[in-house]
């Protein structure tokens, strides 16, 4: 089995780079010092980048791709994205957006949460393969333990 630690695909970005998910226009910043954890690349911002916060649905996301009905677990949330395209993350684990601990929440193929845990850094993949042992799960987020913001996704 191959797991794919996933970004914010390239034409989502697009759409976010205009228009975030709660429908605000984006505005863009020069981020002064660096650090901002980035969904379209998966590492942290450098000290002068251009970067926008926006509001971001994953899960709405991922349930329109595969034809289902998120019901009451879509959330809405903010992150971190270049304000102008990017190259896009490096292949592998995103060890640099998972420095400290990361909730790994698996759901099903319908949309619903089949479980969460708390992963420690330098455990990611380890826990995605441990979840990927139920056939039931069919993604996982990964999340910020304190702010409960998105970070990357993972899929078989």
């Amino acid at each position: 089995m191959t797991t794919r630690y996933e970004a914010i695909p390239a034409p989502v970005l697009k759409e976010l780079r205009e228009t975030d998910d709660a429908g605000r226009a984006t505005v863009g910043y020069e981020d002064a010092e660096g650090g901002a954890p980035l969904r379209c690349c998966l590492r942290k911002s450098a000290a002068g980048d251009r970067v926008a916060l926006v509001s971001y649905a994953p899960l709405l996301r991922w349930a329109a791709d595969e034809g289902i009905d998120p019901g009451a677990y879509l959330e809405l949330g903010p992150i971190f994205i270049h304000s102008d395209e990017c190259d896009g993350p490096a292949d592998g684990y995103p060890h640099e957006l998972h420095a400290a601990n990361r909730v790994f929440r698996a759901y099903d193929r319908k949309g619903r949460i089949r479980g969460g845990v708390v992963v420690e850094p330098g455990r990611g993949e380890a826990a995605a393969k441990e979840w990927f042992t139920d056939s039931e799960v069919a993604v996982i987020h990964a999340r910020a333990v304190e702010f409960g913001c998105f970070m990357f996704e993972v899929r078989r």
